[in-house]
């Protein structure tokens, strides 16, 4: 078949007429030669479009892509996908999942991925990917301005074979002309646009100043299918905020009696004797859910499925539930409208904002969506009272009702000073505000700057990416500096020979050498030291400024410096170890193969764990014992001593004279734990190394305290509410030590380093599985 044959066999199978915007973006797919980007709200059935090209693949016997930012929303469009592989007349088997850690049919013709797994095989230069790859879809493209990631997609853009089609799907945004011409310009790709700010399900925002949350929700779910205004999302900005809300729920009518005996029947299937099971299982059987980070990956699938089967009437969740996991409901209500630290809460903001009113109004159900957003209670608990107030006329002779009045006016409530409010306005500046513009986003990673030093030592290719970018002069100039000074970290780590070097002072190179002197032979880390302050002269030694003159009379001529351009880079044996480190900043995962020989088991736990973000608000719950805050081995043999001697922190704050109870005093006055030494030390070796976090905490050394006791560990540290958040951090930690164990630090014997590690993944891994053993299999599968 030709293209406008497959083209009207697939409108012919769908199982409803496309409005608008589906079949004009269908059209131009099946017509366009090079693909087509779709900008449409949330919520505008982008999946349909999105299949048009798969669809393609199979009926052409060619490969697809299908990319995702999210490693649920992969899992959940595979599922998807492989129901209309079958619709369609194929196996559910010609498609595929590859994720970072899991892969199903990798071979299949329609891999669904992540957005990393289709950047690692454009870079991969010894494997053929993309010679039988016909399309790519880019799911969620707006994830393009994303700081931290939007350079895969970026960088994707540019290494795609130009014989690929592109669909890229989008929210709305404020530039896509302006895109499209910077994609034809810089990379010689011509898309064409399909754009609508139209949704079949259009939305209706309304401002509720005159309920308390639990009072409007169960307004909300009053009345039969067709009048109310339920299943809901309530967006919460923090977790416990979630279940706060839904235990104020309780004795609260959200569902009929018909459909509560229904849920108890289908609640009645599963073990809630564990963890937060106890918590849980009342909040649902009153037709709550609770969905969030916090929560164990085995309850949210239950959640979201009484959800979808609209046995539930409302679900608290937070902000990330609307980057796109479907959990399609009539309306969204918004509890607030500001959202960070006490004192420091901001607007929120209005692409996020978009993001969560998108997710109300379902094609197959409603006419129209809902928007509620609702002020602080104080303002509601204020307006109530003056609308009594008000009914007594100031004018009033009656002396019982002037009485009555003066004793309202005593008790009149107010603002809390120390909080922070909004308002209707800003409700309706949100709901107006403008789609966000793309613009490139972010540095290059370590990793992908690895595997394009590994495709090509030509340092001009790296430095025309750069200048591809989609920024103004400016920025594009500091983006090329900030890449000049990742290639000197690199250089100064060992890990790539640059030519010509970058120029080091003599001063310098005497001060490395006479430091080399005065360390014992025996000294692992003599070289740490010294590539400290080598990198660091070569990073500031930036080119200088020519100096002005004293006066108008002076005529002495000062020579500029020659600016550093490096030409060739050369990776080294040493790079292949730097591309080991997939969940750990790679520079950073190098030094602590350097140094973490010297460290003790505790510090060695400790530094791992470290690099796994935790969230703050658990992070206080799961902190180092004050016994672990006392110098280990590491510590002692050499980074108290370096950061003292650089000047990094002074003695006192390293062995501080502590009273003798040691809970005498705060937690903040104690040392710092070695983790955060570790990489202030690292930071003044490596200045300028960007993407680097690290969070001392002490969740995987516990919980071998627990004999790796999972439930046991969670209830004795009341981490109950926040069991999700501590799971996912044990599975990644499984993930991390992986990476470490064909990687032995200097001064430790393989064969130790290899049990030590293997003992804990396997602890770790056994507690993990009897929580939740589909979702530990899942994680812990070899990925690309």
């Amino acid at each position: 078949m030709d293209r406008d044959e497959l083209a009207t066999r697939y409108l012919d199978e769908l199982p409803y007429e496309p409005y608008p915007v589906q079949e004009e973006a269908l059209l131009t797919w099946f017509t366009a030669d090079e693909g087509v980007l779709v900008c449409a709200p949330t919520g505008t059935g982008k999946t349909l479009i999105a299949e048009a090209a798969l669809f393609e693949a199979l009926h052409t016997n060619k490969v697809a892509y299908y990319t995702t930012p999210l490693i649920a929303l992969t899992e959940q469009k595979f599922q998807e996908l492989q129901d209309a592989a079958v619709r369609w007349g194929f196996s559910a088997d010609d498609v595929g999942l590859v994720t970072g850690n899991r892969k199903v049919n990798p071979d299949a013709r329609i891999l669904v991925v992540v957005a990393e797994i289709l950047l690692n095989r454009l870079l991969d230069s010894e494997h053929q990917y993309f010679d039988e790859t016909f399309a790519v879809v880019m799911d969620e493209f707006h994830s393009f301005n994303d700081p931290e990631r939007g350079a895969v997609w970026e960088l994707t853009l540019g290494l795609l074979p130009k014989h690929i089609r592109l669909m890229l799907l989008s929210a709305t945004v404020g530039n896509a002309i302006e895109f499209l011409g910077w994609l034809r310009t810089q990379h010689k790709r011509n898309l064409r646009l399909v754009q609508s700010e139209d949704r079949r399900i259009p939305l209706n925002f309304r401002w509720v100043p005159d309920q308390l949350l639990d009072e409007q929700l169960e307004i909300m779910a009053a009345g039969d299918d067709e009048s109310n205004y339920v299943p809901a999302l309530v967006f919460c900005f923090n977790r416990s905020q979630c279940w706060t809300i839904a235990e104020q729920l309780k004795g609260k009518r959200l569902v009929t009696k018909e459909r509560q005996k229904e849920l108890a029947g289908r609640l009645e299937q599963y073990d809630w004797s564990q963890g937060a099971g106890p918590k849980l299982k009342p909040i649902l059987l009153r037709g709550v859910g609770v969905h969030h980070a916090g929560i164990l990956p085995k309850y949210r699938r239950i959640v979201e499925e009484l959800f979808q089967e609209k046995l539930l009437s409302v679900c608290m969740c937070t902000e990330t539930l609307a980057a796109g996991i479907n959990l399609p409901a009539r309306s969204v209500l918004l509890t607030s409208l500001i959202k960070g630290p006490p004192g420091k809460m901001k607007l929120i903001d209005a692409s996020g904002a978009h993001q969560m009113f998108g997710r109300a109004g379902r094609p197959q159900y409603d006419h129209e969506g809902f928007v509620f957003a609702l002020p602080d209670e104080d303002d509601v608990k204020i307006l109530r009272w003056k609308e009594r107030y008000d009914q007594i006329p100031e004018d009033c002779k009656d002396p019982m009702l002037i009485k009555a009045k003066k004793r309202m006016k005593k008790k009149m409530p107010t603002r809390n000073s120390k909080r922070q409010y909004w308002n209707e306005d800003q409700f309706e500046k949100l709901r107006q505000a403008p789609p966000a513009n793309l613009s490139s986003k972010g540095h290059l990673p370590w990793r992908m700057l690895a595997w394009l030093i590994k495709s090509s030592d030509d340092v001009m290719r790296l430095r025309q990416f750069v200048s591809r970018r989609m920024l103004a002069g400016k920025e594009r100039e500091q983006a090329e500096k900030h890449l000049f000074q990742m290639l000197k970290t690199m250089w100064a780590g060992g890990f790539v020979k640059l030519d010509p070097e970058p120029p080091v002072p003599k001063s310098v190179n005497q001060s490395a050498d006479d430091k080399e002197e005065d360390k014992p032979e025996e000294d692992t880390t003599e070289s740490i030291g010294s590539f400290g302050k080598l990198l660091q002269a070569a990073i500031t030694d930036e080119p200088s400024k020519k100096p002005k003159p004293k006066s108008k009379s002076t005529s002495v001529d000062v020579p500029r410096e020659i600016e550093w351009i490096p030409k060739k880079v050369t990776p080294t044996d040493k790079l292949d170890d730097f591309l080991r480190f997939r969940s750990i900043n790679p520079v950073f995962g190098s030094y602590l193969v350097k140094i973490m020989g010297k460290a003790d088991e505790f510090e060695q736990i400790q530094l791992l764990e470290s690099v796994l973000e935790v969230p703050g608000s658990v992070a206080r719950d799961v902190r180092l014992p004050l016994d672990f805050l006392v110098s280990g081995e590491l510590a002692k043999s050499f980074v108290d001593f370096e950061l003292i001697e650089r000047g990094i922190l002074p003695s006192h704050r390293i062995w501080p004279e502590l009273p003798g109870d040691p809970y005498d005093i705060f937690y903040e006055d104690y040392p710092p734990p070695i983790a955060d030494k570790v990489r202030m030390l690292f930071q003044s070796e490596f200045p300028g190394v960007h993407g680097l976090r690290t969070t001392p905490v002490w969740i995987v050394g516990d919980l071998l305290k627990f004999d790796g006791n999972f439930q046991n560990y969670v209830t004795s540290r009341d981490l109950t509410k926040q069991e999700g958040i501590v799971f996912r951090h044990l599975l990644r930690f499984c993930l991390l030590v992986q990476e470490f164990l064909d990687v032995c630090p200097e001064g430790i014997e393989p064969e130790v380093w290899q049990s030590r590690l293997t003992l804990w993944l396997e602890t770790v891994t056994k507690a993990c599985r009897e929580v939740d053993p589909v979702t530990t299999d899942k994680m812990l599968e070899v990925g690309d």
